[in-house]
Formats: structure tokens, sequence, C-alpha cells
């Protein structure tokens, strides 16, 4: 962790300065727009009331949902204030812009302690632009920027790296917290190191899987991603997820394994069903015993245990991509019982991902994990060694 944080602003400096923090306050809404887990607003609370302690004018800026640079009134901000405002104790205030008079005006209102929300940053397309003008628009209501929204820092969007062109630049306490979880604990790991990776695709994890041979003793992979490494084997898949175009890629994964020496497990069996929806007939088959009117959704009773050794054997592991179709009950045995046996493990457990951590609180084993990291494509990134924009534009210790 070589970046400056707010613990390295002198404390007098902050009473009574703007200080612009852009969060992650991209929580999951229900159809009334109530939040269904508020995990990402609690996270933040560590570096917001450090600021309001500390006497500076708190400006809060965040994404929420994916409304393509127009206002959406579903994707108000107006249920993460109430929602800030009761974990906080305190008045939050919230606006219906992010820039333009009317913010500079609760901006100039504020006062010392004070918290102000802006509207969602992404009703405007400037913002995933990283519009230079938009990005100084921004930068003009505060005196000092905090990034604390890692799930967004491998974005170079106008209020993750374009504002930090124009104001100094910190870290906040859960974007410390997440770089030193992910890359102490994974680069300088206890052995044996397990990585499990699941979720559907091996296209958007080929960087991390590659990454992960030059630094993992086992790889356990599932979900729909592995049966595109069974077809590389030469075996068929049924109706099961594959990624025709990616079949030379896994093959070439598996070599790299074998020649590094990292134990590469795949499924032994499968949970396969004719779709995957609730009340479907389903059976358990063998990884190379698909039928081809079948598709396989989760892992079964012979992987789980085999899995199960290598993670009571693991001193340190890293999880990202649950292990089946997780969001269907009938298919979400595999995951649960695999997040339990990672809770119970004893090992310093790194989980990633928003279906890997659903799956964590379903299984109710939480607070038996090290970490769990609120970026789900950034902490891939992260691991991948790719370098993430919304970190690298912060100030250097």
């Amino acid at each position: 962790m070589n970046k400056k944080t707010i613990r390295d602003i002198p404390e007098g400096e902050l009473r009574g300065k703007r200080v612009l923090v852009r969060v992650d306050f991209n929580v999951p809404l229900d159809e009334n727009r109530n939040i269904t887990d508020d995990t990402r607003i609690v996270e933040s609370l560590p570096t917001i009331k450090y600021l309001v302690e500390r006497g500076a004018k708190v400006i809060l800026v965040s994404h929420l949902g994916r409304p393509k640079g127009k206002p959406k009134d579903e994707l108000r901000m107006d249920p993460i204030a109430r929602r800030l405002e009761e974990l906080l104790g305190r008045k939050v205030v919230k606006v219906d812009d992010c820039i333009g008079e009317e913010v500079k005006r609760a901006v100039a209102q504020l006062k010392d302690g004070d918290v102000l929300l802006l509207e969602n940053i992404r009703f405007y397309p400037e913002e995933e632009a990283n519009d230079e003008n938009f990005a100084r628009a921004l930068a003009e209501l505060a005196d000092i920027y905090v990034n604390d929204a890692f799930g967004a820092a491998h974005r170079a969007h106008a209020s993750t790296a374009g504002v930090a062109r124009f104001l100094p630049a910190y870290a906040g306490f859960l974007m410390e917290k997440e770089l030193e979880a992910l890359g102490e604990k994974l680069n300088n790991p206890v052995r044996p190191f397990l990585a499990i990776l699941g979720g559907a695709k091996v296209s958007s994890k080929i960087g991390v899987l590659r990454k992960l041979l030059e630094k993992v003793d086992v790889l356990l992979v599932g979900g729909g991603m592995s049966y595109t490494f069974i077809k590389a084997m030469g075996y068929e898949v049924g109706k099961s997820l594959l990624e025709e175009a990616m079949i030379e890629e896994a093959r070439g994964i598996l070599e790299a394994a074998k020649a590094r020496g990292v134990r590469f497990e795949l499924p032994e069996d499968f949970v396969v069903a004719p779709e995957g929806k609730e009340g479907v007939e389903t059976k358990i088959v063998d990884w190379d015993k698909i039928p081809p009117d079948m598709g396989g959704y989760d892992i079964g009773p012979k992987t789980v245990e085999k899995f199960g050794r290598y993670i009571r054997e693991a001193r340190t592991i890293f999880w990202n991509g649950p292990l089946g179709l997780f969001e269907v009950d009938l298919f979400a045995r595999g995951t649960i019982e695999i997040a339990r046996k990672v809770a119970e493990s004893g090992a310093v457990v790194v989980v990633g991902g928003g279906d890997t951590v659903a799956a964590i609180k379903k299984a109710g084993v939480e607070d038996k994990i090290t970490h769990i990291s609120t970026g789900g494509g950034a902490s891939l990134e992260f691991v991948e060694g790719r370098p993430l924009p919304g970190v690298e534009v912060l100030l250097d210790k």
C-alpha cells in the first residue's frame, strides 16, 4: 500500500475543508426501491465518520445501476441517502444533481462536519467518458479528493480518475483495506495457496487464470466455465454452458498448469437438468457422462467432497465466482456447501465477486471470512496485476 490515505492529511487541515469522496453505493434495490443489502454503505462508514469527526465538509458521489448517461427515477440516490442517515445517526443532505448552481449552493451552505450526497453520477454520459470539463466541474466543488470506491477503481471515469487531475487525491479506509488484503495476503500467501474460480465464462477470467497459475499450489474450477475445460479435454458437455471460441485457450491453461506443477482440479460430477430453473427434474452424473439433452447446473456430491479435501489442506484461499447456477435454489447447494467448508478451513480467506459474497451470506458464514471484497471486476483485475485507474491517480507516499 504505497498510496497516501486520509490519515496522511494533518488533522487540523481537514477542518472546514470541502472533501469530495467517491464512494461505491451501487447497492441492490427491490421493486419498491428498498435496499436489500447495505454492505457497501456500511463499509464506507469509517472513512465518512473520520472526515466528519475532524470537521470536514463531506461531499459524497456514487453511481447506482446502469442508467447509461440519462436520468432514471428508479436509480436516484434517495433511498441511499435515507439509509446512510440512519447508519450515521446524522442528517444527510441530498441534491438532485452532481454539478451546477443548485449543487454549488448546497455546498456553500455546508457547515463543518456536514454530509452532502450528490445525485447518481452516471446520469451524465460525461462520467463514463471521463470528460475533462465534467471532471473539472466536480473538482470545483471541493478542496480535497478521496477515493473510497474500490468497486469502481478499475474504471477510468471522471469521478474515479479524472477529478484527481485537479485536486490532491487520497485513498479512503475501504480502499486501503482492499488493497492491503488483496495485495499482501495474495502476493505473500501462507502456503498451500488455493484458488477457487467459478462463474459463467472462461473469457472473462482468462487473465486471472493465467496470473493465478504463477501464484497458487492448487486451482479448483467450477461453474459454467468448467464445461469449456471439459470440452477442451475432448468430452461432450450436452446443453451445458460452453464457449466454443475459448476451447483452445482452455487447452493452453491446462497445459500451463501441468508445466508449472499446479494441481488444476475440475468437478468430478454434476447436477444436470433439461433447463436451469426451479421445479425441473435433476440427476447427478459423472463429469464425462453429461447427457446430450441435459446441461450441468451445479457441482455434485463427489466434487464437494474432493474440493473439500483441498480446502482443508489450504492455508490461504482466494475465491471468485459461484460453482453453479447459484441464483436458482435448486442448483445452489454445491456453492453453499463449499462456502461452509471454506469458512471452516481456518485458512486466510479472501472472497470477491457479488455472487460469491451472496453465497457466503446465504451460508451464514460471513463472520468467518478474513476479507470479503466489495469489488467484483476490480478485485479480479487487481489480482491479475492490471493497474487500476482509480488507484494509479492517488498520491504516492
